[in-house]
């Protein structure tokens, strides 16, 4: 039996994805949430199996959502169920530790196949997805050649942190942190007064 938990903050699509489900013997849904927290919450009191989750949502989003249930539940399967296609999306889920992608655009009858075929350990890709640009290594740092720290930092721009927040959560300086902007926006070829959280916030999901 798979035992599904659905992580979806537009509750007309779990809704579908219930209809779907409705008559299928060997899947039982075992709770639904909009928000990653709440779900995360379901899953250490559910334990299912199997978790459906999107990348973009409230309060906690799907990439920080697999994170946290690969290191404290680490035999939950996770399938990410996600309108984004970029490489650099499900390159970061996978290294949250998903093992299937399936976008949302896809038959529910597709849908229903990714669920089966992840929760018997074996990978699923979405069949529109290039996974010929996909690495076992995160790619992150060739997309504008930022470092590790300046990519901390970036995530945190677009989280709509000042740099005296950011210092405060890296534990470094505030002039360190107004260092690495400007070197960020000469890297990426950025110019004008907020450009840089412009274009965090843009890649929020792609990095």
């Amino acid at each position: 039996m798979i035992r599904l938990a659905i992580a979806e903050d537009h509750q007309s699509l779990i809704d579908g994805i219930k209809l779907l489900l409705e008559y299928e013997e060997d899947i039982e849904i075992v709770g639904t949430a909009n928000d990653g927290e709440a779900l995360f919450e379901i899953a250490q009191l559910k334990r299912p199996s199997l978790v459906l989750t999107d990348i973009r949502m409230p309060k906690l989003d799907g990439i920080e959502l697999t994170k946290r249930l690969k290191q404290s539940l680490p035999e939950i399967k996770v399938l990410a169920f996600s309108m984004f296609d970029q490489t650099d999306a499900i390159q970061k889920m996978l290294d949250a530790g998903a093992t299937g992608y399936i976008l949302k655009n896809s038959p529910l009858n597709e849908v229903l196949n990714a669920i089966r075929t992840v929760a018997n350990g074996n990978t699923y890709f979405d069949a529109n997805i290039n996974t010929n640009a996909l690495s076992s290594e995160n790619n992150t740092k060739k997309k504008g050649l930022l470092t590790k720290r300046q990519i901390e930092i970036l995530e945190l721009i677009a989280q709509g942190k000042t740099s005296r927040e950011i210092a405060d959560e890296l534990y470094i300086g505030v002039h360190t942190v107004d260092t690495h902007r400007k070197n960020m926006a000469r890297i990426l070829g950025l110019y004008g007064k907020g450009e840089l959280l412009r274009y965090a916030i843009e890649r929020k999901y792609r990095f």
